[in-house]
């Protein structure tokens, strides 16, 4: 519920937007008409949308309004998906069965709507070795990967070698 929901004699309005817990206007009234009415219904008022001109509000039962707007912040937690960035670390000798559990992993997170950062780690001498072979090293285990991804940039020179993050496409383009 929202602590700033006023309602009854909390609205500070001198004119309401009404409207009935059924949903039927009753068009601009004043506030202290509103109250009359709610009253004569055994029921409260509520201020709905409290920036719009005039205010609206709504005459309905205060609980059912608190399960209503509970039953809604709940249905959004549970549409609403974390997106995390998972970490895969491959060297530049890494054996082709290792890539593809690796890759398996990858088209695992992807599916799932993670973002997946692949870092090719680079030892000793290696880090001197041509962008266009560690391009190739990287490249072998995105071949390798199942799952329709797009680079979210070009892969970036890190502190410990070559990084990229992957990025599921979505099935909407």
């Amino acid at each position: 519920m929202n602590p700033k929901t006023k309602i009854n004699h909390q609205i500070r309005a001198k004119e309401l937007h009404v409207i009935t817990d059924t949903g039927e206007s009753l068009g601009t009234l004043s506030l202290s008409e509103a109250l009359a009415k709610a009253e004569v219904m055994g029921m409260d008022l509520i201020e709905i949308s409290p920036n719009a001109v005039p205010p609206v509000a709504k005459i309905m039962d205060y609980g059912k309004f608190q399960y209503q707007q509970s039953k809604k912040q709940k249905e959004a937690r549970a549409r609403s998906h974390v997106t995390e960035t998972k970490t895969l670390q491959v060297k530049i000798g890494t054996s082709e069965h290792d890539l593809a559990l690796k890759a398996k992993n990858a088209s695992k997170w992807l599916k799932e709507g993670h973002r997946v950062k692949i870092d090719l780690f680079l030892a000793g001498r290696s880090k001197y070795a041509d962008m266009t072979f560690k391009k190739e090293r990287l490249g072998r285990i995105l071949t390798l990967i199942s799952e329709e991804y797009r680079m979210a940039d070009e892969p970036q020179k890190s502190l410990k070698g070559l990084t990229v993050i992957l990025e599921r496409v979505s099935k909407k383009s």
